[in-house]
């Protein structure tokens, strides 16, 4: 079967990976998280200030010396998984010396809070409150980059390097694209196998890609504006006050958004399958990221809608069908060098070098599946 030119299917490109068969590894995981960022430098803050005969200083290079235990062994657990001879889990088609897009912004960061930390605490007297920003730093930068990001995307820039699996002078991928690739593939062993399956999704789906989109800008709007209000209460209540929400506010700014972006997610994931089995809302060019594609209504449209009826956006609830031709169609895809087809076979075939053998019976079994 040729590029764009088979019978859509009748729901999205399936993405192999569940959530609910590791829930007790994630429980655990932020479990030890929570302790050792939130819990410990609190903990130890209160305890060694107020409880002891220690000099200030000596409290606070006690209170950054355990700090970011879990963080630090996350970033070498990575390195090494992206690094190793034969690893599954680095970009596809990247070279064994390429990071990927989170690594790359987990390394910045750290800088940034190591030379916060050390200006911080190497004074007789510690800068609490400037401590106190390690969390609301974290929150501007990604939020910051993220949001950046999906400005340059809308603006029609094209990646200026490699962002993870996006290979340079594609469209710009929407930023979390990049960062549920990067986190599912190495954090949470996906592997390649998983970058594939959500590269096909992305390709394949203007929904999908609206989607990840509005929650891009949910997520890092949210941090920036979030992390700007943190950081006012920080410089106007006192040291320990100011120590204490520093480190909490940005959890409970965390959850609430979490909260509602679960039922908000699911409740899209629901919308696009319903949209692929009526064919309705797929347009664009077949496997490109088409980022002015009419898509069908989602959630947060249809909620802007409901409180702003006058600026509905009439092209996602146009019925349009794929194009599979013109000179823009699929063979001048920069992405068609990764083999996305919508050929579950050909995809096999075409499976990056970096994928082993199993790792392709998984997608022929994915394959069976669907064609039952």
């Amino acid at each position: 079967m040729e590029e764009g030119t088979g019978p859509l299917p009748s729901e999205p490109p399936p993405l192999p990976y569940s959530l609910h068969t590791r829930k007790k590894a994630i429980a655990i995981f932020w479990t030890i998280f929570v302790v050792d960022t939130l819990g410990q430098p609190l903990i130890l803050y209160w305890v060694l200030w107020y409880c002891t005969d220690l000099s200030h200083n000596l409290v606070f290079s006690i209170v950054t010396a355990c700090l970011g235990g879990v963080s630090v062994f996350e970033y070498f657990f990575r390195l090494h998984n992206l690094f190793r001879k034969n690893s599954r889990a680095r970009p596809l088609n990247a070279r064994k010396s390429w990071l990927d897009f989170f690594h790359i912004n987990f390394t910045i960061v750290w800088l940034i809070l190591a030379v916060e930390l050390i200006v911080g605490t190497v004074p007789a007297e510690p800068y609490v409150r400037l401590v106190a920003m390690v969390l609301p730093t974290v929150m501007f930068y990604f939020g910051i980059v993220h949001l950046s990001l999906d400005i340059l995307r809308m603006a029609s820039f094209k990646a200026p390097f490699r962002i993870s699996s996006t290979p340079k002078g594609s469209v710009m991928p929407t930023a979390l694209y990049a960062l549920i690739e990067d986190v599912v593939a190495v954090d949470g062993g996906g592997g390649q196998i998983y970058r594939y399956a959500l590269r096909t999704r992305y390709l394949s789906s203007p929904y999908f890609r609206r989607m990840l989109f509005e929650m891009n800008c949910f997520w890092s709007g949210g941090s920036i504006i979030f992390a700007a209000a943190i950081t006012v209460v920080i410089f106007t209540v006192s040291e320990p006050v100011a120590f204490t929400l520093g480190w909490t506010l940005p959890f409970a700014w965390a959850g609430v958004w979490t909260l509602i972006t679960i039922p908000w997610v699911q409740s899209d994931l629901r919308r696009e399958k319903e949209a692929w089995a009526e064919n309705r809302g797929q347009g664009g060019i077949l496997w490109v990221d088409d980022i002015s594609a009419p898509t069908a209504r989602t959630r947060f449209a249809s909620v802007q809608e409901r409180f702003m009826p006058w600026g509905g956006r009439d092209k996602q609830s146009a019925a349009s069908s794929p194009s599979v031709n013109g000179s823009d169609g699929p063979s001048h895809c920069p992405d068609a060098a990764n083999g996305v087809t919508n050929n579950v076979s050909q995809n096999v075939e075409n499976m990056p070098d970096g994928v082993d053998g199993d790792h392709k019976e998984k997608t022929e079994e994915t394959g069976d599946l669907e064609a039952k």
